[in-house]
């Protein structure tokens, strides 16, 4: 199949997911995880339909944002280092990776110089794996309250990746748990914080996650192949 043909057969089955929980299926938006992928099958998934595109890698990022001209919607949904935050200020819509306050305050600062706002997602490492990034979630809570006192951030939510495993259902406690501590967050009533995404499910697990409250579904190989 081409990159159309499996976009459409993703995006069905993110509607069945969310008919099946009782969700509108416009409440959850799929970002195509292009990592390793050349500019042209971005282009290809944006004659698609497809608009919004997760990126991993900053050194990748940057030249795709000089090729890439059609009106697409960029995401950065890898580990991200402080130092190559200045590379992409003003230039993606969503972070979904931040983990410590000096990452959120290096963002404050490159979007501040431009006077503009950067949305982030906080990373919580649900499974405390040592290979996964992510605060704990005993340290979620004061890093959004951290993150809501810098002028040029705001948080929109919580993204987390779980273990890897073959059968789907095995990873849906890790987005049952997301779940709970966004919801723990938002009754905080944290001024400036809006906790209305959650980042989770990829390629193997979305419709677990779609059914335990995604808004964000992160999939790669099911609409590019593997890498």
């Amino acid at each position: 199949m081409n990159i159309s043909d499996n976009l459409a057969r993703i995006n069905e089955r993110i509607r069945a997911a969310a008919e099946k929980a009782g969700r509108d299926p416009a409440s959850v938006r799929l970002v195509a995880v292009s990592k390793t992928r050349p500019a042209a099958d971005i282009i290809e998934a944006f004659r698609a339909g497809q608009t919004v595109f997760g990126e991993n890698y900053i050194q990748e990022l940057v030249p795709k944002l000089a090729e890439v001209h059609e009106t697409v919607q960029w995401h950065v949904i890898g580990h991200l280092q402080s130092n190559k935050v200045k590379y992409i200020a003003g230039q993606v819509a969503l972070i979904h990776s931040v983990d410590r306050m000096s990452l959120a305050q290096e963002i404050d600062r490159q979007w501040g110089k431009l006077g503009k706002t950067c949305d982030v997602l906080i990373q919580v490492n649900i499974s405390g794996e040592a290979t996964k990034s992510g605060t704990t979630e005993a340290g979620a809570v004061q890093l959004v309250r951290e993150c809501a006192l810098l002028p040029n951030v705001r948080v929109r939510g919580l993204m987390t990746m779980p273990p890897f495993f073959d059968a789907p259902e095995a990873a849906r406690p890790y987005f049952t748990e997301l779940r709970r501590l966004s919801g723990a967050v938002a009754a905080e009533q944290i001024a400036g914080v809006d906790m209305a995404e959650l980042s989770m499910g990829m390629s193997g697990d979305f419709e677990a996650a779609i059914q335990e409250g995604a808004t964000l579904v992160r999939i790669g190989t099911a609409i590019f192949g593997k890498r």
